[in-house]
């Protein structure tokens, strides 16, 4: 499976981003072959519709799971609709390297 893990950079040492729509980054995980990638949230700095235009791009790149802080209630909407898992960590001292070794 594929996860997204939402960041403030784009190394496993960045911070975990609470953030899904307006995050900077987002860690691409796949879990089957411990492939590693980083994408650049382009819409961070959208004045609308960050969170729903993320979920597209999430969709696109094949993801079954996101890991992020909060989802906007639009996003949620489309993350459900497309059976993509949301899993919600609140606790922002976490890195992204911290995540992938609870993920495995």
């Amino acid at each position: 499976m594929k996860t997204i893990i939402t960041s403030t950079g784009n190394k496993v040492n960045s911070d975990f981003d609470l953030r899904f729509g307006r995050a900077g980054w987002f860690c691409l995980l796949d879990e089957e072959s411990g492939k590693i990638a980083f994408y650049e949230n382009e819409y961070k700095d959208a004045m609308q519709g960050a969170g729903s235009k993320v979920v597209e791009k999430v969709a696109d790149l094949g993801v079954g799971k996101v890991i992020s802080g909060d989802f906007g209630p639009k996003a949620k909407e489309l993350l459900d609709r497309l059976n993509i898992q949301m899993v919600i960590l609140t606790d922002n001292s976490l890195t992204v390297k911290d995540i992938i070794h609870k993920i495995k």
